[in-house]
Protein backbone atom coordinates (compact mmCIF):
# COMPACT_ATOMS: atom_id res chain seq x y z
CA UNK A 1 0.00 0.00 0.00
CA UNK A 2 0.89 3.50 -0.88
CA UNK A 3 1.85 5.88 2.33
CA UNK A 4 -1.59 7.17 2.49
CA UNK A 5 -2.98 4.32 1.85
CA UNK A 6 -1.51 2.71 5.16
CA UNK A 7 -2.08 6.08 6.77
CA UNK A 8 -5.98 5.43 6.33
CA UNK A 9 -5.39 1.44 7.44
CA UNK A 10 -3.70 2.57 10.28
CA UNK A 11 -6.56 5.20 11.89
CA UNK A 12 -9.27 2.89 10.59
CA UNK A 13 -8.03 -0.46 12.54
CA UNK A 14 -7.37 1.69 15.67
CA UNK A 15 -11.07 2.99 15.82
CA UNK A 16 -11.60 -0.79 14.55
CA UNK A 17 -10.00 -2.47 17.82
CA UNK A 18 -11.30 0.51 20.02
CA UNK A 19 -14.99 0.20 18.98
CA UNK A 20 -14.44 -3.90 19.16
CA UNK A 21 -13.13 -3.62 22.92
CA UNK A 22 -16.07 -1.22 24.24
CA UNK A 23 -18.85 -3.20 22.19
CA UNK A 24 -17.20 -6.41 23.52
CA UNK A 25 -17.07 -5.07 27.03
CA UNK A 26 -20.23 -3.92 27.10
CA UNK A 27 -21.98 -6.88 26.11
CA UNK A 28 -19.63 -9.55 27.99
CA UNK A 29 -21.04 -7.28 31.30
CA UNK A 30 -25.00 -7.94 30.12
CA UNK A 31 -24.22 -11.83 29.29
CA UNK A 32 -22.50 -11.53 33.05
CA UNK A 33 -25.08 -9.94 34.37
CA UNK A 34 -27.53 -13.16 33.49
CA UNK A 35 -25.16 -15.73 34.99
CA UNK A 36 -24.76 -13.58 38.03
CA UNK A 37 -26.88 -16.28 39.72
CA UNK A 38 -24.01 -18.67 39.22
CA UNK A 39 -22.69 -17.28 42.71
CA UNK A 40 -25.71 -15.85 44.34
CA UNK A 41 -27.67 -18.67 43.58
CA UNK A 42 -25.55 -21.81 42.72
CA UNK A 43 -22.80 -20.70 45.28
CA UNK A 44 -19.99 -21.03 42.23
CA UNK A 45 -16.43 -19.57 42.87
CA UNK A 46 -15.75 -16.18 40.95
CA UNK A 47 -13.49 -18.31 39.01
CA UNK A 48 -15.72 -20.58 37.46
CA UNK A 49 -18.05 -17.52 36.89
CA UNK A 50 -15.05 -15.88 35.21
CA UNK A 51 -14.49 -18.67 32.89
CA UNK A 52 -18.29 -19.73 32.10
CA UNK A 53 -18.82 -16.09 30.91
CA UNK A 54 -15.62 -15.64 28.80
CA UNK A 55 -16.03 -18.72 27.18
CA UNK A 56 -19.22 -16.67 25.66
CA UNK A 57 -17.05 -14.20 24.57
CA UNK A 58 -15.56 -15.41 21.10
CA UNK A 59 -19.10 -15.78 19.85
CA UNK A 60 -19.87 -12.09 20.88
CA UNK A 61 -16.88 -11.18 18.65
CA UNK A 62 -18.67 -12.57 15.65
CA UNK A 63 -22.16 -10.96 16.09
CA UNK A 64 -20.41 -7.21 17.11
CA UNK A 65 -17.42 -7.40 14.53
CA UNK A 66 -18.86 -6.17 11.49
CA UNK A 67 -20.90 -3.44 13.39
CA UNK A 68 -17.25 -2.31 14.91
CA UNK A 69 -16.23 -2.38 11.28
CA UNK A 70 -18.92 0.12 9.90
CA UNK A 71 -18.59 2.15 13.05
CA UNK A 72 -15.14 2.59 11.99
CA UNK A 73 -15.17 3.17 8.50
CA UNK A 74 -17.91 5.93 9.28
CA UNK A 75 -15.65 7.41 12.03
CA UNK A 76 -12.41 7.14 9.65
CA UNK A 77 -14.00 8.31 6.50
CA UNK A 78 -15.95 11.52 8.34
CA UNK A 79 -12.64 12.60 9.58
CA UNK A 80 -10.86 12.50 7.16
CA UNK A 81 -13.33 14.32 5.09
CA UNK A 82 -13.35 16.98 8.05
CA UNK A 83 -9.79 17.52 7.76
CA UNK A 84 -10.05 17.99 4.01
CA UNK A 85 -7.73 14.93 2.78
CA UNK A 86 -10.40 13.56 0.89
CA UNK A 87 -10.83 16.53 -1.18
CA UNK A 88 -7.27 17.03 -1.14
CA UNK A 89 -7.18 13.34 -2.67
CA UNK A 90 -10.13 13.98 -5.15
CA UNK A 91 -7.92 17.14 -6.24
CA UNK A 92 -4.88 15.58 -7.15
CA UNK A 93 -7.30 12.90 -9.43
CA UNK A 94 -6.60 10.02 -7.11
CA UNK A 95 -8.99 7.35 -7.67
CA UNK A 96 -12.16 6.31 -5.05
CA UNK A 97 -9.96 3.10 -4.83
CA UNK A 98 -7.18 5.10 -3.24
CA UNK A 99 -9.18 5.61 0.26
CA UNK A 100 -11.64 2.49 -0.12
CA UNK A 101 -8.94 -0.02 -0.81
CA UNK A 102 -7.04 0.24 2.87
CA UNK A 103 -10.79 -0.38 3.78
CA UNK A 104 -11.57 -3.17 2.08
CA UNK A 105 -8.35 -4.89 3.34
CA UNK A 106 -8.78 -3.58 6.58
CA UNK A 107 -12.17 -5.38 6.45
CA UNK A 108 -11.07 -8.49 4.81
CA UNK A 109 -8.71 -9.58 7.55
CA UNK A 110 -11.58 -8.80 10.23
CA UNK A 111 -13.28 -11.09 7.57
CA UNK A 112 -10.43 -14.29 7.75
CA UNK A 113 -10.10 -13.91 11.62
CA UNK A 114 -13.91 -13.93 11.60
CA UNK A 115 -13.99 -17.08 9.57
CA UNK A 116 -11.46 -18.93 11.46
CA UNK A 117 -13.72 -17.77 14.45
CA UNK A 118 -16.94 -19.23 12.72
CA UNK A 119 -15.55 -22.65 12.31
CA UNK A 120 -12.94 -23.55 15.11
CA UNK A 121 -12.49 -21.08 18.00
CA UNK A 122 -16.33 -20.61 18.52
CA UNK A 123 -17.68 -23.69 18.42
CA UNK A 124 -15.17 -25.24 20.66
CA UNK A 125 -15.47 -22.18 23.20
CA UNK A 126 -19.31 -23.18 23.25
CA UNK A 127 -19.04 -26.86 23.74
CA UNK A 128 -17.18 -25.81 26.49
CA UNK A 129 -19.76 -23.70 27.85
CA UNK A 130 -21.67 -26.25 27.28
CA UNK A 131 -20.21 -28.79 29.44
CA UNK A 132 -19.28 -26.47 32.26
CA UNK A 133 -22.77 -25.49 33.04
CA UNK A 134 -23.89 -29.18 32.40
CA UNK A 135 -21.37 -29.51 35.18
CA UNK A 136 -22.61 -27.01 37.33
CA UNK A 137 -26.36 -27.71 36.72
CA UNK A 138 -25.53 -31.53 38.32
CA UNK A 139 -23.70 -30.55 41.05
CA UNK A 140 -25.88 -31.77 44.28
CA UNK A 141 -24.58 -29.44 46.78
CA UNK A 142 -24.42 -26.17 45.25
CA UNK A 143 -27.74 -26.32 43.55
CA UNK A 144 -29.79 -27.77 46.53
CA UNK A 145 -28.02 -27.09 49.79
CA UNK A 146 -28.28 -23.71 50.09
CA UNK A 147 -26.79 -21.82 53.69
CA UNK A 148 -29.05 -21.13 56.58
CA UNK A 149 -31.54 -23.16 54.84
CA UNK A 150 -32.74 -27.10 55.66
CA UNK A 151 -33.39 -28.62 52.53
CA UNK A 152 -34.50 -32.18 51.68
CA UNK A 153 -32.76 -33.51 49.26
CA UNK A 154 -34.88 -36.49 49.06
CA UNK A 155 -37.58 -38.62 51.26
CA UNK A 156 -36.21 -38.56 54.94
CA UNK A 157 -33.22 -36.98 54.26
CA UNK A 158 -32.14 -33.19 55.19
CA UNK A 159 -29.19 -31.22 54.24
CA UNK A 160 -28.40 -27.71 56.49
CA UNK A 161 -25.13 -26.03 56.62
CA UNK A 162 -23.87 -22.73 58.08
CA UNK A 163 -21.64 -21.23 55.40
CA UNK A 164 -19.43 -22.16 52.32
CA UNK A 165 -16.16 -21.01 51.44
CA UNK A 166 -14.69 -19.68 48.27
CA UNK A 167 -13.03 -23.14 47.86
CA UNK A 168 -16.40 -24.74 48.19
CA UNK A 169 -15.90 -26.20 51.36
CA UNK A 170 -18.43 -26.09 53.89
CA UNK A 171 -18.83 -25.18 57.81
CA UNK A 172 -21.47 -26.19 60.18
CA UNK A 173 -23.01 -29.36 58.39
CA UNK A 174 -26.39 -31.10 60.00
CA UNK A 175 -27.61 -33.86 57.91
CA UNK A 176 -30.81 -35.79 59.42
CA UNK A 177 -31.20 -39.38 57.40
CA UNK A 178 -34.67 -41.01 58.16
CA UNK A 179 -34.67 -43.40 55.15
CA UNK A 180 -34.51 -46.40 57.47
CA UNK A 181 -38.12 -46.73 59.14
CA UNK A 182 -35.79 -48.63 61.79
CA UNK A 183 -33.07 -46.18 62.54
CA UNK A 184 -32.95 -42.50 62.43
CA UNK A 185 -29.07 -41.03 61.56
CA UNK A 186 -28.38 -37.10 62.84
CA UNK A 187 -24.51 -36.09 61.09
CA UNK A 188 -22.81 -33.21 62.88
CA UNK A 189 -19.76 -31.86 61.53
CA UNK A 190 -17.97 -28.65 61.49
CA UNK A 191 -16.85 -28.65 57.82
CA UNK A 192 -17.10 -30.80 54.95
CA UNK A 193 -16.38 -30.99 51.47
CA UNK A 194 -16.49 -33.22 48.03
CA UNK A 195 -14.57 -35.31 47.07
CA UNK A 196 -14.83 -37.30 43.94
CA UNK A 197 -12.74 -40.90 44.42
CA UNK A 198 -12.66 -44.16 42.73
CA UNK A 199 -15.71 -43.29 40.82
CA UNK A 200 -17.93 -42.15 43.67
CA UNK A 201 -18.96 -38.74 45.45
CA UNK A 202 -17.77 -38.64 49.18
CA UNK A 203 -18.81 -36.17 51.60
CA UNK A 204 -15.95 -36.10 53.89
CA UNK A 205 -16.84 -34.85 57.26
CA UNK A 206 -14.70 -33.40 59.79
CA UNK A 207 -14.57 -33.16 63.39
CA UNK A 208 -17.50 -34.02 64.18
CA UNK A 209 -20.30 -36.34 65.32
CA UNK A 210 -22.97 -38.96 64.33
CA UNK A 211 -26.34 -39.35 66.85
CA UNK A 212 -28.07 -42.70 66.24
CA UNK A 213 -31.81 -43.75 67.35
CA UNK A 214 -33.34 -46.70 67.28
CA UNK A 215 -37.46 -46.02 66.50
CA UNK A 216 -38.22 -48.80 67.99
CA UNK A 217 -37.12 -48.29 71.99
CA UNK A 218 -35.42 -44.58 71.39
CA UNK A 219 -32.35 -46.01 72.50
CA UNK A 220 -29.62 -43.17 71.26
CA UNK A 221 -25.94 -43.89 71.18
CA UNK A 222 -23.34 -41.05 70.04
CA UNK A 223 -19.96 -41.77 68.36
CA UNK A 224 -17.59 -39.05 68.15
CA UNK A 225 -15.35 -39.08 64.58
CA UNK A 226 -12.45 -36.78 63.38
CA UNK A 227 -12.91 -37.80 59.56
CA UNK A 228 -16.39 -39.56 58.38
CA UNK A 229 -17.47 -40.38 54.52
CA UNK A 230 -21.32 -39.92 53.43
CA UNK A 231 -21.86 -41.26 50.19
CA UNK A 232 -23.51 -39.26 48.27
CA UNK A 233 -23.01 -41.43 44.71
CA UNK A 234 -26.76 -42.55 44.91
CA UNK A 235 -27.76 -39.32 44.48
CA UNK A 236 -25.88 -37.59 41.83
CA UNK A 237 -27.35 -37.91 38.50
CA UNK A 238 -25.19 -40.24 36.36
CA UNK A 239 -25.65 -39.14 33.44
CA UNK A 240 -24.26 -35.72 32.63
CA UNK A 241 -23.09 -36.16 28.67
CA UNK A 242 -24.82 -32.83 27.50
CA UNK A 243 -26.54 -32.89 24.00
CA UNK A 244 -25.25 -30.43 21.93
CA UNK A 245 -26.68 -27.51 19.92
CA UNK A 246 -26.05 -27.14 16.29
CA UNK A 247 -23.95 -23.72 17.63
CA UNK A 248 -21.85 -26.39 19.50
CA UNK A 249 -21.13 -28.42 17.15
CA UNK A 250 -18.01 -28.84 15.43
CA UNK A 251 -17.73 -27.64 11.48
CA UNK A 252 -16.99 -31.64 10.54
CA UNK A 253 -20.29 -32.20 12.37
CA UNK A 254 -22.43 -30.04 10.51
CA UNK A 255 -20.73 -30.87 6.97
CA UNK A 256 -21.42 -34.91 7.63
CA UNK A 257 -23.83 -34.84 9.72
CA UNK A 258 -24.93 -38.66 11.81
CA UNK A 259 -28.30 -38.83 10.65
CA UNK A 260 -28.57 -42.05 12.99
CA UNK A 261 -28.66 -39.66 16.17
CA UNK A 262 -32.02 -38.87 16.74
CA UNK A 263 -31.43 -35.25 17.79
CA UNK A 264 -29.04 -34.24 14.84
CA UNK A 265 -32.59 -36.52 12.45
CA UNK A 266 -34.69 -34.26 14.23
CA UNK A 267 -32.92 -31.03 13.83
CA UNK A 268 -31.44 -30.90 10.36
CA UNK A 269 -32.41 -27.94 8.90
CA UNK A 270 -31.12 -26.25 11.96
CA UNK A 271 -27.60 -27.59 11.70
CA UNK A 272 -27.86 -26.68 7.86
CA UNK A 273 -28.71 -23.06 8.99
CA UNK A 274 -25.97 -23.03 11.43
CA UNK A 275 -23.19 -24.42 8.84
CA UNK A 276 -24.20 -22.13 6.14
CA UNK A 277 -24.40 -18.76 8.59
CA UNK A 278 -20.67 -19.97 9.56
CA UNK A 279 -19.53 -19.75 6.34
CA UNK A 280 -21.57 -16.07 5.54
CA UNK A 281 -20.99 -14.23 8.26
CA UNK A 282 -17.45 -13.27 7.35
CA UNK A 283 -18.83 -11.78 4.23
CA UNK A 284 -21.08 -8.74 6.54
CA UNK A 285 -17.86 -6.98 7.08
CA UNK A 286 -16.48 -6.50 3.74
CA UNK A 287 -20.12 -5.72 2.75
CA UNK A 288 -20.84 -2.87 5.89
CA UNK A 289 -17.29 -1.17 4.58
CA UNK A 290 -18.84 -0.99 1.13
CA UNK A 291 -21.55 0.52 2.14
CA UNK A 292 -20.17 2.87 4.58
CA UNK A 293 -18.07 4.09 1.99
CA UNK A 294 -20.64 4.53 -0.70
CA UNK A 295 -22.51 6.72 1.72
CA UNK A 296 -19.17 8.38 2.64
CA UNK A 297 -16.44 8.55 0.44
CA UNK A 298 -17.53 11.29 -1.42
CA UNK A 299 -15.60 14.55 -0.43
CA UNK A 300 -17.82 17.72 0.91
CA UNK A 301 -17.54 20.73 1.95
CA UNK A 302 -17.77 21.93 5.37
CA UNK A 303 -21.48 23.61 4.60
CA UNK A 304 -23.04 20.05 3.47
CA UNK A 305 -24.19 18.38 6.05
CA UNK A 306 -23.10 14.42 6.47
CA UNK A 307 -25.60 13.43 9.12
CA UNK A 308 -27.78 12.14 6.35
CA UNK A 309 -25.04 9.96 4.87
CA UNK A 310 -24.06 8.38 8.29
CA UNK A 311 -27.73 7.77 8.79
CA UNK A 312 -27.77 5.98 5.20
CA UNK A 313 -24.55 4.18 5.96
CA UNK A 314 -26.06 2.89 9.47
CA UNK A 315 -29.36 2.11 7.95
CA UNK A 316 -28.39 0.02 4.98
CA UNK A 317 -25.96 -1.95 7.49
CA UNK A 318 -28.58 -2.25 9.60
CA UNK A 319 -30.90 -3.80 6.56
CA UNK A 320 -28.26 -6.12 5.55
CA UNK A 321 -27.88 -7.83 8.64
CA UNK A 322 -32.04 -7.94 9.08
CA UNK A 323 -31.73 -10.00 5.25
CA UNK A 324 -29.03 -12.20 6.51
CA UNK A 325 -30.69 -12.89 9.48
CA UNK A 326 -34.02 -13.69 7.90
CA UNK A 327 -32.55 -15.71 5.61
CA UNK A 328 -30.70 -17.44 8.30
CA UNK A 329 -34.02 -18.17 10.05
CA UNK A 330 -35.59 -19.62 7.11
CA UNK A 331 -32.87 -21.75 5.83
CA UNK A 332 -34.03 -23.92 8.59
CA UNK A 333 -37.24 -25.37 6.58
CA UNK A 334 -35.86 -23.83 3.18
CA UNK A 335 -32.78 -24.89 1.50
CA UNK A 336 -33.12 -22.36 -1.36
CA UNK A 337 -33.44 -19.45 1.48
CA UNK A 338 -29.53 -20.28 2.77
CA UNK A 339 -28.49 -19.34 -1.07
CA UNK A 340 -29.50 -15.75 0.51
CA UNK A 341 -27.23 -15.59 3.38
CA UNK A 342 -24.23 -15.42 0.46
CA UNK A 343 -26.32 -13.62 -2.34
CA UNK A 344 -27.06 -10.23 -0.68
CA UNK A 345 -23.74 -9.34 1.02
CA UNK A 346 -22.01 -10.10 -2.25
CA UNK A 347 -24.54 -8.00 -4.50
CA UNK A 348 -23.57 -5.51 -1.76
CA UNK A 349 -19.84 -6.12 -2.27
CA UNK A 350 -19.62 -6.00 -5.94
CA UNK A 351 -22.22 -3.57 -6.84
CA UNK A 352 -20.02 -1.13 -4.64
CA UNK A 353 -17.13 -2.00 -5.97
CA UNK A 354 -18.57 -1.34 -9.50
CA UNK A 355 -19.56 2.03 -8.38
CA UNK A 356 -16.15 2.72 -6.80
CA UNK A 357 -14.68 1.22 -10.47
CA UNK A 358 -16.90 3.84 -12.59
CA UNK A 359 -15.81 7.18 -10.11
CA UNK A 360 -19.81 7.13 -9.46
CA UNK A 361 -21.27 7.43 -5.73
CA UNK A 362 -24.07 6.24 -4.21
CA UNK A 363 -26.94 9.11 -4.56
CA UNK A 364 -30.65 8.69 -3.59
CA UNK A 365 -33.19 9.86 -6.12
CA UNK A 366 -33.67 13.58 -6.37
CA UNK A 367 -37.24 12.97 -5.03
CA UNK A 368 -36.12 11.46 -2.08
CA UNK A 369 -33.32 13.94 -1.65
CA UNK A 370 -35.75 16.92 -1.89
CA UNK A 371 -38.24 15.46 0.28
CA UNK A 372 -35.19 14.70 3.16
CA UNK A 373 -34.41 18.55 2.39
CA UNK A 374 -37.76 19.79 2.99
CA UNK A 375 -38.58 17.48 6.15
CA UNK A 376 -35.43 18.70 8.09
CA UNK A 377 -35.98 22.33 6.72
CA UNK A 378 -39.65 21.66 8.68
CA UNK A 379 -37.83 20.26 11.80
CA UNK A 380 -35.86 23.15 12.07
CA UNK A 381 -38.58 25.64 11.30
CA UNK A 382 -40.65 23.71 14.84
CA UNK A 383 -37.46 23.52 16.75
CA UNK A 384 -37.36 27.48 15.98
CA UNK A 385 -40.27 28.32 16.91
CA UNK A 386 -39.97 26.31 19.92
CA UNK A 387 -37.03 28.14 20.53
CA UNK A 388 -38.30 31.38 20.45
CA UNK A 389 -41.34 30.23 22.75
CA UNK A 390 -39.60 29.27 25.65
CA UNK A 391 -37.07 32.49 24.93
CA UNK A 392 -33.94 30.17 23.89
CA UNK A 393 -34.24 32.43 21.05
CA UNK A 394 -34.12 36.22 22.60
CA UNK A 395 -30.38 37.30 21.60
CA UNK A 396 -31.05 36.30 17.86
CA UNK A 397 -34.36 38.63 19.02
CA UNK A 398 -32.69 41.14 20.51
CA UNK A 399 -29.84 41.60 17.89
CA UNK A 400 -32.77 41.93 15.13
CA UNK A 401 -34.68 44.62 17.22
CA UNK A 402 -31.23 46.55 17.37
CA UNK A 403 -30.57 46.60 13.64
CA UNK A 404 -34.42 47.94 13.27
Amino acid sequence: MKLIERYIFGRAAGAFLLTLIALAGVVWMTQALRQMNLITAKGQTLLVFLEITLLAVPFLLIVIAPFAMVIAAIYTLSALNSESELVVLSASGASRFVPMRPLVVLSGTVAIVMLMMTTVAAPLALRQLRVELTRVNVDLIANIVRPGRFTEIEDGLTFHIRNRAADGSMAGLFIEDRRDKDIAFTYIADRANIVEMVGKTLLVMRDGAIHRLTNRDGALSIVKFEAYAFDLTGMTPQNTQPIYRPSERFTGELLAPDLSDDYTARNIGRFRSELNERFSQPLLPIAFTVIAFMALGEPRTTRQGRGMAVFSAVLGASALRGIHFAASSASVNSVAAAAFMYIAPLAVIVGGLALAASDRGFALPRPVERAIDNAADGVGAVLGAIGRRFGLAGDEQGNEGGGR
